[in-house]
């Protein structure tokens, strides 16, 4: 890709991620955090009390970009196959296939935490390997698909928690807390000037973010440059949450499990959109940091200990990186 297609496409993500936050006010970082798992391919799972804006986001972020968008409503009596997908028997007596929303390019799994284990299984086969199997036919999902996950927090009543296979499967555990004071103002004068504006009044919406955009972005990402130094942190923040021994007392005390190597993946491709995004063809270890708590927080099980202490996982990847060396 030549320098100006490799612009162009930049430019066509960073309006994408400009038209987002003025739909979602006060949650910048939530939007990078789309953004970058966008980039990167991977699947997001936003978790925040209900009224934060998480299915806000994701709708605007659709309506935004070239692709189909399908939402399933996760509830206690859904089945997988209203996930996937099924065959059903037609008036000649031939079965035909039924694609499920799961078919869609960017898919919203609505309260993700409110449907039992057997119905959140169902998205793994597609999460991982992006295709569904039904009947014995393996049917291939579209170039672009995404899966964007919504949680409400597990101490509220009836939540499942999703099983740790699953949790290991997004590329990102991202959070959204509440807005400030004056973003809550912005907020309620956005709801309220959409209310008031009649459909006849709207502007025409903007052309959407072509869908090639992305592919030429994804492209260029992969030759964004991780050196050896920047691979060695990565490695051993990695160690750190495995043999927390050998990096303190906290951490031995705090660290169960440790992240799986699906966790240095994540690292490095989510530091490598983010470096491009920052217009940069290389990665820093500041770029590793910033992804790091997003990447890794739902791959990382605390002890009792840590529990007890009310340490969260936050904190211990905080002193991770206290801990861990700086590559130069």
């Amino acid at each position: 890709m030549d320098v100006s297609a490799a612009a162009s496409a930049r430019d066509a993500i960073l309006d994408l991620e400009k038209r987002v936050n003025q739909d979602i006010i006060g949650q910048a970082r939530v939007v990078e955090r789309l953004i970058i798992a966008l980039l990167a391919n991977g699947n997001v799972l936003l978790e925040g009390l209900p009224g934060l804006a998480k299915t806000r986001a994701i709708k605007s972020l659709s309506k935004n970009l070239e692709s189909d968008f399908s939402r399933i409503q996760f509830t206690p009596d859904l089945l997988p196959s209203d996930v996937t997908a099924g065959e059903i028997l037609r008036s000649d007596g031939q079965f035909e296939f039924r694609k499920g929303p799961v078919f869609g390019n960017l898919v919203l799994a609505d309260e993700v935490n409110r449907a039992p284990a057997k119905v959140q299984s169902a998205l793994l086969e597609a999460m991982e390997e992006r295709h569904v199997t039904v009947a014995g036919k393996q049917y291939d999902l579209p170039a672009l698909f995404m899966v964007l996950a919504t949680q409400n927090p597990i101490e509220q009543e009836g939540t499942y928690p999703l099983p740790e296979a699953q949790m290991d499967r997004f590329l990102m555990h991202v959070r959204i807390d509440y807005p400030s004071d004056q973003d809550e103002a912005k907020v309620m004068r956005l709801v309220r000037a959409e209310n008031r504006a009649a459909p006849t009044q709207q502007q025409a919406a903007p052309k959407k973010i072509p869908q090639k955009a992305l592919f030429d972005a994804r492209s260029e990402i992969d030759r964004v440059v991780t050196k050896e130094p920047v691979e060695t942190y990565m490695v051993s923040l990695i160690a750190a949450t495995r043999r927390p021994g050998e990096f303190g007392d906290k951490l031995k005390r705090w660290i169960a499990i440790g992240a799986s190597p699906r966790g240095t993946l994540a690292l490095d491709r989510c530091a490598r959109a983010y470096a491009w995004l920052k217009q940069r063809d290389y990665v820093t270890p500041e770029d590793v940091q910033t992804v790091m708590h997003d990447c890794l927080r739902h791959r990382v099980s605390l002890s009792y200990e840590a529990g007890a202490d009310g340490v969260t996982a936050d904190a211990v990847l905080d002193e991770v990186i206290k801990q861990v060396a700086v590559a130069v």
